[in-house]
């Protein structure tokens, strides 16, 4: 299966990064490859992962890291990466 991270994605993980890069340089080049680390894993246990609890579709899950919810969407031949927030109760932008 295939991932795909959507642009949206990247946007919003770049915007945290530079914010942590504000106060620790390292720090924010480590929280990104760490993150990007993690994603690359959802293909093999893409089932695994909770079903988010903003959308009634068990093909949309969410990974939980640091206190951030990546969500993705499984398809039938790619996996999209497309949320990226920081964990709330609500998922507003």
């Amino acid at each position: 299966m295939k991932l795909v991270i959507s642009n949206k994605f990247y946007k919003k993980l770049d915007r945290q990064v530079k914010y942590i890069a504000k106060d620790k340089p390292e720090t924010a080049i480590k929280f990104r490859k760490s993150i990007l680390s993690e994603i690359r894993k959802i293909p093999g246990r893409m089932w695994s992962y909770r079903q988010s609890e903003f959308f009634e579709d068990e093909k949309i899950r969410e990974l939980i890291f640091k206190g951030y919810r990546i969500v993705f969407e499984i398809g039938e031949e790619n996996i999209l990466v497309f949320g990226f927030h920081k964990w709330e109760n609500t998922l507003n932008p």
